[in-house]
């Protein structure tokens, strides 16, 4: 089976590398053109450019889609199917074109979060599972018939990151797993209306407007949202000592479990233990890791250590 793999950033290198080391060929890699970054703004190829030249396996990266060149380059890779991880919108004229069709790994147990980022809104709406599917494109984002699905458990405390690389890991073998049922003849497609028994939650792009931390929500709620949301793009506020502001990354806390009274949401406590507490609509949390913006990012005995206060401290 003839393989064309399509791609960007580090989730999809592991599912990658499983299938050039399989039975299969992987025998072209469509991925982001290059693009500059860091302080010298210098060209940097995607990791999964990255990992194609190392395999020494031929690299498309397209500026459109749709250009007629790149169809052509497509036809001429002779694929008998496409597997997608991690890459953006594509024309039917692409993901139609392989005979076996193209098959994509998404990173929740669809039809729930359907979407861009399914790994931070599991999280952030306090799920206890999640998963991996791998499922045939469609027209419509994310409706494509049912291939495979993992389960996957979801610890109390785990970050989106830690979430992210566990499916990274994960990902490679399902979808392995998915074209041997394919090939010999195995494979039972579900179709997702006859899967979609409850209401469906999905998986919007995120914007700086909803990682915003609001802190009149319980303290559960503000907890998942800032686990759902490290160490990225991280979820956001902005810390008030008297009328200077100070906008804050928060990556990292928990839920307060000691005896204080409660306060309006957003009060800042700061114990003899060097702890710095928050008050929510029900309780405290307490931030064990934070960034001040232009600064280095701390965990909370390192940046109250080096923080005067100058009048009363308080969250918005």
């Amino acid at each position: 089976m003839r393989i064309i793999f399509l791609g960007t950033p580090d989730f999809a290198v592991p599912s990658l590398e499983t299938l050039i080391h399989s039975e299969y060929e992987v025998v072209g890699v469509v991925t982001a053109p290059d693009k500059p970054a860091g302080r010298g703004l210098q060209m940097k190829c995607s990791p999964i450019k990255e990992c194609a030249l190392k395999y020494n396996i031929p690299v498309l990266q397209p500026d459109k889609l749709r250009d007629v060149e790149f169809h052509e380059q497509l036809v001429a890779l002779k694929a008998d199917i496409q597997i997608v991880v991690a890459f953006r919108m594509m024309p039917e004229s692409v993901w139609n074109m392989p005979p076996l069709g193209t098959w994509n790994l998404h990173a929740s147990l669809l039809p729930q979060y359907r979407g861009a980022a399914p790994i931070n809104h599991a999280i952030i709406n306090g799920e206890k599972f999640t998963g991996l599917t791998t499922f045939k494109l469609v027209h419509q984002i994310d409706e494509g018939a049912i291939a495979l699905q993992l389960p996957m458990p979801l610890g109390e405390n785990e970050t989106a990151g830690e979430l992210h690389d566990r499916m990274m890991v994960a990902g490679g073998p399902l979808l392995l797993t998915t074209l041997r049922a394919l090939q010999n003849g195995n494979l039972h497609l579900i179709q997702q209306e006859s899967a979609a028994a409850e209401e469906l939650k999905h998986a919007p792009k995120l914007n700086a407007e909803y990682n915003r931390i609001d802190w009149n929500k319980p303290t559960i709620e503000v907890h998942n949202h800032i686990r759902g949301l490290s160490p990225y793009p991280t979820a956001h506020t902005i810390l008030y000592d008297g009328d200077v502001e100070m906008p804050m990354k928060i990556y990292g806390g928990q839920p307060f479990l000691g005896d204080l009274p409660l306060e309006i949401a957003g009060t800042v406590h700061i114990t003899e233990r060097f702890e710095l507490l928050c008050a929510t609509s029900n309780g405290w949390y307490s931030v064990t890791e934070l960034q001040q913006s232009g600064k280095k990012r701390l965990i909370i005995k390192d940046f109250l250590l080096g923080f005067r206060k100058i009048k009363s401290l308080r969250f918005q």
